[in-house]
């Protein structure tokens, strides 16, 4: 058991090991869980599980981080490049949920608050790590569908084609990063990108236009230096 300690109320919570502290969550990215902590507007059920959470309920924690993690881990692994950087970043949402909970009032569903935490924290996550250079690729790669043989000149195409992406990207700001990666590889809409950054809906359509102007710049540039 991992215990935590501070200042969200009495005693210490604890923090059941495996579910995201050193227990190789990154290795697991299926489909969404079946568990949901987060309902409509006025997030009764959330505002709850926050204040069990809160009050030092290591049951209820368990709870949350079941209910996301499959949705924190779907937005980090965009902004990491191994499975070890992903374990990392999403303890590091976690404990930022962990320690940010008290201030949920259930405005809005809990699970969107949790996302609008992973997002900013994925972001800083970027400043951080701006200048580190790795060989992993950014996102994850295509695959082909199960039973299907995948031709060989296809697949190495598709590889080269996500690798010029992730040397884009890379050559791009933090604020461009993240609009490019929710808007165009998660399919977000600029509403929910809006709520998750903070950021006005004008501002996302502007900071995505630039920034789509900019990746294209460095990709004529990237397929001039072949």
């Amino acid at each position: 058991m991992v215990g935590l300690s501070g200042g969200m109320g009495a005693g210490t919570l604890t923090v059941p090991d495996g579910l995201f502290l050193g227990g190789g969550l990154a290795m697991n990215t299926g489909t969404h869980g079946d568990n949901e902590a987060g309902g409509g507007s006025g997030d009764e059920m959330g505002v709850a599980l926050a204040a069990r959470v809160v009050g030092g309920d290591g049951d209820a924690f368990r709870e949350l981080v079941e209910a996301f993690k499959m949705r924190v881990l779907g937005t980090a692994k965009r902004f990491v490049r191994n499975h070890h950087e992903l374990d990392d970043l999403v303890q590091e949402i976690f404990l930022r949920v962990w320690k940010g909970l008290k201030t949920f009032r259930g405005e809005a569903p809990l699970e969107h608050w949790v996302m609008r935490v992973s997002v900013r924290t994925c972001y800083d996550h970027l400043r951080k790590q701006r200048r580190v250079r790795e060989s992993e690729v950014l996102v994850e790669e295509p695959r082909g569908e199960a039973g299907m043989e995948v031709n060989e000149d296809r697949d190495r195409l598709r590889r080269e084609a996500w690798e010029v992406v992730r040397c884009g990207l890379e050559r791009l700001g933090e604020k461009d990063r993240v609009v490019i990666t929710l808007l165009d590889l998660e399919g977000r809409s600029v509403a929910n990108i809006a709520e998750l950054t903070g950021w006005s809906e004008s501002n996302v359509k502007v900071r995505a236009f630039r920034a789509r102007k900019k990746l294209k710049t460095v990709l004529e540039s990237l397929d001039g230096e072949k």
